[in-house]
């Protein structure tokens, strides 16, 4: 089968597509026919040598992908069937024409939705659902800040938030892309971090009162702004760190609001967990898709061969939404 490996660190150039051996599903492993993948920043992370794959995952990039059920390994429990349209979550893998992964990892696709566009939701649905439903528990009526309006996350992040009933308010960095945001996504409240401090902002708008949850994939370029722009009793879930790992932290003001910052990461949860968190989608974002209250978006889509062109792209900030490999 053709796979996409790193050659090594650096840009898009060094990826390269190769032909391998096919995987073997182990014990409750299933065996996909890969449809398409989506890219994720942890693969850019981990093309340019930042983000290396959990002991045991594979060195093939992407952590997403849907396909068609092909095989199992032995003691699969979960009742799927040979050629049924799956998606599935991955530690790594998914760049490939056929990928084994654990069953709990696997979900049938939401109705409504074709099989090459649900590539775009695992990973963003199970990351923005677990963080900001399950590990920050907003509620119906908090203020909720997005940074990224327009990647994958969160053009997810927007719409799930809003479907649960919070008010939500995001960072981009054009007109363009705020209008986008608010015209498009449904944000209450868009903000253009070039041009205005988002803390300052975020009250201004937001009659005085900061954020009860932030969701920040910069990390320490936004440590200090984002503990300045919660609310008391506030919840930083950080999930990213394109901004840098290092930022000095004052405690007082974070004693002082009662807030807490929590860091998480999917990649490297245990099969166990990652089962819970894919069964809480299937019971609470499959029905907003198939209602419409969440559409998926795929900004554009690249067959495997011009995966070089696919980071390209995706590293330009140009798009709204995700961006696929198509088998």
């Amino acid at each position: 089968m053709k796979a996409v490996y790193v050659s090594k660190a650096g840009g898009p150039e060094v990826l390269e597509v190769r032909e391998v051996p096919a995987p073997v599903p182990g014990p409750g492993e299933v065996l996909i026919d890969v449809v398409a993948a989506g890219l994720n920043r942890a693969d850019v992370q981990q093309r340019r040598g930042f983000y290396p794959p959990p002991p045991g995952a594979s060195e093939i990039l992407g952590l997403e992908v849907s396909g068609r059920i092909a095989g199992f390994g032995p003691d699969v429990s979960k009742p799927f069937s040979v050629g049924e349209k799956v998606v599935a979550l991955l530690a790594g893998g998914g760049y490939a024409q056929q990928v084994a992964v654990p069953a709990e990892q696997v979900l049938r696709i939401p109705d409504g939705v074709d099989l090459v566009t649900a590539a775009s939701l695992p990973e963003v649905a199970a990351t923005v659902y677990s963080n900001l439903i399950m590990t920050a528990q907003l509620h119906p009526g908090e203020t909720v800040l997005i940074h990224g309006a327009t990647g994958g996350i969160g053009t997810m992040a927007i719409q799930l938030a809003k479907a649960f009933g919070a008010k939500v308010a995001t960072t981009a960095g054009t007109a363009e892309k705020v209008g986008t945001a608010k015209a498009f996504l449904g944000a209450d409240i868009a903000i253009n971090y070039t041009e205005e401090d988002f803390p300052e902002s975020l009250r201004a708008q937001n009659g005085g009162k900061g954020a009860d949850v932030i969701l920040d994939v910069v990390g320490a370029k936004y440590l200090q702004q984002n503990v300045d722009a919660l609310a008391d009793y506030g919840r930083l879930i950080v999930i990213g760190l394109q901004g840098g790992t290092k930022a000095e932290l004052d405690l007082g003001k974070l004693l002082s609001k009662r807030a807490a910052i929590i860091g998480t990461a999917l990649r490297p949860r245990p099969v166990a967990e990652k089962g819970v968190i894919m069964n809480a989608v299937r019971e609470s974002v499959w029905p907003l898709l198939t209602d419409g209250r969440i559409r998926p978006l795929v900004a554009k889509s690249f067959p495997l061969d011009q995966v070089s062109a696919a980071h390209e792209y995706f590293d330009s900030g140009d798009h709204v939404g995700k961006v696929l490999l198509v088998m």
